[in-house]
């Protein structure tokens, strides 16, 4: 029978999904696809699951949903690999995902596909993908909101202390706002962009060529590759993934490292973050470096010069084909010289942003 659609993705699209002994929640993610709306058994989203090294019967239990009928409105390709030795982490998982995605896409559509990724243990909403198609329109690339799931159980000191930890973001975005606001993602934004939820068109994946294949941070990596290429990135509302609240992950530094981070908290480990006057030197400096690429010749010089940007190093920055290529090659030069950030609890963080903010608007 066939599923009722809204009306269909206009481009063409797969999401490419790493997968390490997820028999549990994969299936919860795959059924989250296979409702999206847009598709049906008609018209199926296109889905790739790189089995990395399953032991736990990832694979089998993709099977037997398929073999339910639960999937319909999927056309499924599973690649069971077995990594070895340094290349058996989530880097080069998500890259051969990715990799075959685009394959797929080049061989049956042609240049105008859409490659999404996101985490095995993670839920969509029915207008994940919509959503993402839809921001596209304005922009190269789209991070999708994080929102944590907690699978009925949260526990509400918990839940206090990740609603502070997100006003403090919303704080340093809030001073991106009043101090240098990017007219390609302007408000209401989140500020996240990791492998959960990424959408990019295949041309622009290629022409950066790939996911950086790291053991962690490869999601950051890629996104990194293409700012450096001058993409726009948006962090688009409306555009959100439930991930998973679990403790244990499948890489160090990944989510997991920070939910079992959070619950330390509770058990009175401070939680420190970077000191509003970093942010506030961080923002004012890819200000200055943006206002600088937009002066001609020997002006451009003179200002990157007056903020420690020499000859040499301007022109090891090449072509840059806009002013957010230009921030993202020069800004990493300028970052290695200030001292690190200094850090505080974040009840104080939280304080001294409201206050920043307040400054700066009385100021305006």
């Amino acid at each position: 029978m066939t599923r009722a659609t809204a009306t269909p993705i206009a481009r063409p699209c797969v999401v490419c999904i790493p997968a390490r002994n997820e028999a549990e929640r994969l299936p919860r993610l795959l059924a989250s696809l296979a409702r999206q709306e847009g598709f049906s058994d008609r018209a199926p989203l296109r889905v790739v699951v790189l089995a990395n090294n399953c032991t736990d019967g990832t694979v089998a239990a993709i099977r037997a949903l398929e073999g339910s009928g639960a999937l319909a409105g999927l056309t499924l390709r599973v690649i069971d690999v077995a990594l070895q030795g340094s290349q058996a982490h989530v880097g080069t998982a998500r890259r051969m995902a990715l990799d075959a995605g685009a394959d797929w896409l080049d061989a049956e559509t042609g240049p105008d596909g859409i490659l999404l990724t996101t985490d095995a243990d993670a839920r969509l909403p029915a207008d994940w993908v919509a959503a993402n198609v839809a921001a596209l329109r304005g922009s190269d690339v789209v991070g999708g909101r994080l929102v944590i799931d907690d699978d009925g159980a949260a526990d509400p000191r918990l839940a206090e202390l990740h609603a502070r930890i997100e006003r403090y973001w919303a704080g340093v975005r809030r001073l991106e706002d009043l101090l240098d606001p990017p007219p390609h993602d302007p408000a209401p934004r989140h500020g996240d962009h990791t492998g959960a939820s990424l959408a990019v068109p295949v041309a622009l994946y290629r022409a950066v060529g790939g996911l950086p294949p790291l053991p962690c941070g490869e999601d950051n990596a890629l996104v990194g590759l293409l700012r450096a290429r001058g993409a726009r990135l948006r962090h688009c509302p409306d555009v959100r993934v439930m991930v998973s609240s679990r403790h244990t992950g499948r890489v160090s530094g990944g989510m997991a490292t920070e939910m079992a981070r959070r619950a330390r908290v509770l058990d009175g480990e401070p939680y420190l973050l970077p000191e509003a006057a970093h942010w506030r030197a961080l923002v004012l400096r890819r200000a200055a470096l943006r206002r600088a690429f937009h002066l001609a010749g020997p002006a451009r010089a003179e200002a990157c010069a007056r903020l420690g940007l020499g000859a040499a190093e301007l022109a090891a920055l090449g072509d840059c084909p806009n002013d957010i290529a230009f921030v993202e090659r020069a800004d990493p030069i300028l970052g290695s010289r200030s001292p690190p950030a200094r850090e505080c609890p974040l009840d104080r963080a939280l304080a001294d942003l409201d206050a920043l903010a307040l400054s700066l608007r009385d100021a305006a």
